[in-house]
Protein backbone atom coordinates (compact mmCIF):
# COMPACT_ATOMS: atom_id res chain seq x y z
CA UNK A 1 0.00 0.00 0.00
CA UNK A 2 1.10 3.56 -0.68
CA UNK A 3 2.01 6.36 1.62
CA UNK A 4 0.38 9.27 0.70
CA UNK A 5 1.02 11.43 3.75
CA UNK A 6 3.80 13.38 1.55
CA UNK A 7 1.21 14.63 -1.18
CA UNK A 8 -1.24 15.76 1.46
CA UNK A 9 -2.27 18.85 3.06
CA UNK A 10 -4.44 19.46 6.23
CA UNK A 11 -7.00 22.54 7.07
CA UNK A 12 -8.74 22.48 10.77
CA UNK A 13 -12.06 23.68 11.70
CA UNK A 14 -14.12 24.08 14.69
CA UNK A 15 -15.66 20.89 15.45
CA UNK A 16 -19.23 19.93 15.91
CA UNK A 17 -20.38 17.49 18.42
CA UNK A 18 -19.63 16.21 22.01
CA UNK A 19 -16.22 18.36 23.80
CA UNK A 20 -18.13 20.81 26.03
CA UNK A 21 -16.27 24.23 26.11
CA UNK A 22 -13.98 23.07 23.79
CA UNK A 23 -16.48 22.48 20.80
CA UNK A 24 -16.40 26.33 20.58
CA UNK A 25 -12.56 27.05 20.73
CA UNK A 26 -10.52 24.88 19.41
CA UNK A 27 -9.92 23.52 16.05
CA UNK A 28 -10.85 19.45 16.05
CA UNK A 29 -12.19 19.00 12.87
CA UNK A 30 -9.51 18.18 10.55
CA UNK A 31 -10.09 18.34 6.64
CA UNK A 32 -7.89 16.34 4.69
CA UNK A 33 -6.48 17.84 0.60
CA UNK A 34 -5.59 15.60 -1.77
CA UNK A 35 -4.72 16.34 -5.59
CA UNK A 36 -5.24 13.21 -7.06
CA UNK A 37 -3.70 14.68 -10.86
CA UNK A 38 -0.53 16.21 -9.47
CA UNK A 39 0.33 12.62 -7.33
CA UNK A 40 3.61 11.66 -8.06
CA UNK A 41 2.95 8.04 -6.56
CA UNK A 42 -0.14 7.40 -8.79
CA UNK A 43 0.08 6.34 -12.47
CA UNK A 44 -1.38 8.25 -15.30
CA UNK A 45 -4.58 5.26 -15.09
CA UNK A 46 -4.48 4.99 -12.04
CA UNK A 47 -5.15 8.61 -11.22
CA UNK A 48 -7.95 8.58 -14.05
CA UNK A 49 -9.64 5.77 -12.58
CA UNK A 50 -9.77 7.59 -9.07
CA UNK A 51 -10.82 10.27 -10.19
CA UNK A 52 -13.67 8.46 -11.88
CA UNK A 53 -14.55 6.15 -8.97
CA UNK A 54 -14.47 9.01 -6.21
CA UNK A 55 -16.13 11.64 -8.17
CA UNK A 56 -18.28 12.75 -5.47
CA UNK A 57 -15.38 13.39 -3.34
CA UNK A 58 -13.29 15.58 -5.66
CA UNK A 59 -14.27 19.29 -5.81
CA UNK A 60 -13.25 20.79 -9.58
CA UNK A 61 -10.39 21.68 -8.85
CA UNK A 62 -9.92 17.78 -8.72
CA UNK A 63 -8.58 17.75 -5.18
CA UNK A 64 -10.02 14.94 -2.97
CA UNK A 65 -11.40 16.04 -0.08
CA UNK A 66 -12.12 13.87 2.78
CA UNK A 67 -13.23 15.43 6.70
CA UNK A 68 -12.92 14.04 9.78
CA UNK A 69 -14.29 14.98 13.14
CA UNK A 70 -14.89 11.30 15.17
CA UNK A 71 -12.43 12.35 18.07
CA UNK A 72 -11.84 15.27 20.57
CA UNK A 73 -7.97 14.89 18.93
CA UNK A 74 -6.88 16.85 16.56
CA UNK A 75 -4.27 14.08 15.85
CA UNK A 76 -6.06 11.34 16.41
CA UNK A 77 -8.64 12.49 13.35
CA UNK A 78 -5.45 13.15 11.47
CA UNK A 79 -5.04 9.82 11.44
CA UNK A 80 -8.20 8.56 10.76
CA UNK A 81 -8.73 11.00 7.88
CA UNK A 82 -4.90 9.49 6.35
CA UNK A 83 -6.40 5.89 7.36
CA UNK A 84 -9.60 6.45 5.41
CA UNK A 85 -7.75 7.77 2.69
CA UNK A 86 -5.42 5.21 2.23
CA UNK A 87 -8.41 2.55 2.34
CA UNK A 88 -10.88 4.72 -0.08
CA UNK A 89 -7.58 4.62 -2.33
CA UNK A 90 -6.62 1.01 -2.14
CA UNK A 91 -10.91 -0.04 -2.56
CA UNK A 92 -11.21 1.83 -5.41
CA UNK A 93 -8.16 0.44 -7.21
CA UNK A 94 -9.34 -3.36 -6.69
CA UNK A 95 -10.30 -4.34 -10.12
CA UNK A 96 -13.65 -5.54 -10.24
CA UNK A 97 -14.17 -9.40 -10.98
CA UNK A 98 -15.25 -10.41 -14.12
CA UNK A 99 -19.05 -12.19 -14.44
CA UNK A 100 -18.98 -15.51 -15.51
CA UNK A 101 -21.92 -15.70 -17.67
CA UNK A 102 -24.21 -19.19 -16.70
CA UNK A 103 -27.07 -20.49 -17.61
CA UNK A 104 -29.58 -21.62 -15.81
CA UNK A 105 -30.30 -25.73 -14.67
CA UNK A 106 -32.72 -27.85 -15.85
CA UNK A 107 -33.92 -28.20 -12.45
CA UNK A 108 -34.34 -25.07 -12.22
CA UNK A 109 -36.09 -24.31 -15.34
CA UNK A 110 -38.55 -26.83 -14.14
CA UNK A 111 -39.09 -25.32 -10.74
CA UNK A 112 -40.02 -21.88 -11.96
CA UNK A 113 -42.55 -23.74 -14.95
CA UNK A 114 -44.02 -25.71 -11.84
CA UNK A 115 -44.17 -22.49 -9.78
CA UNK A 116 -45.66 -20.71 -12.95
CA UNK A 117 -48.27 -23.68 -13.00
CA UNK A 118 -48.98 -23.55 -9.76
CA UNK A 119 -49.70 -19.49 -9.44
CA UNK A 120 -51.61 -19.68 -12.78
CA UNK A 121 -54.03 -22.61 -11.06
CA UNK A 122 -54.21 -20.39 -7.45
CA UNK A 123 -55.71 -17.12 -10.13
CA UNK A 124 -58.08 -19.16 -11.98
CA UNK A 125 -59.74 -21.32 -8.93
CA UNK A 126 -60.55 -17.66 -7.22
CA UNK A 127 -62.60 -16.96 -10.59
CA UNK A 128 -66.38 -18.38 -9.63
CA UNK A 129 -68.39 -20.23 -11.82
CA UNK A 130 -69.73 -18.37 -15.23
CA UNK A 131 -73.60 -17.77 -15.03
Amino acid sequence: MQDFSSEIKFSTARSSGPGGQNVNKVNTKVILHFDIMNSALLTLPQKIHLSEKLASKINNDGILILSCEQTRSQLKNKEIAISLLNNMVHQALIPPKKRKATKPTKSSKLKRLQNKKLHSLKKANRKGPVL
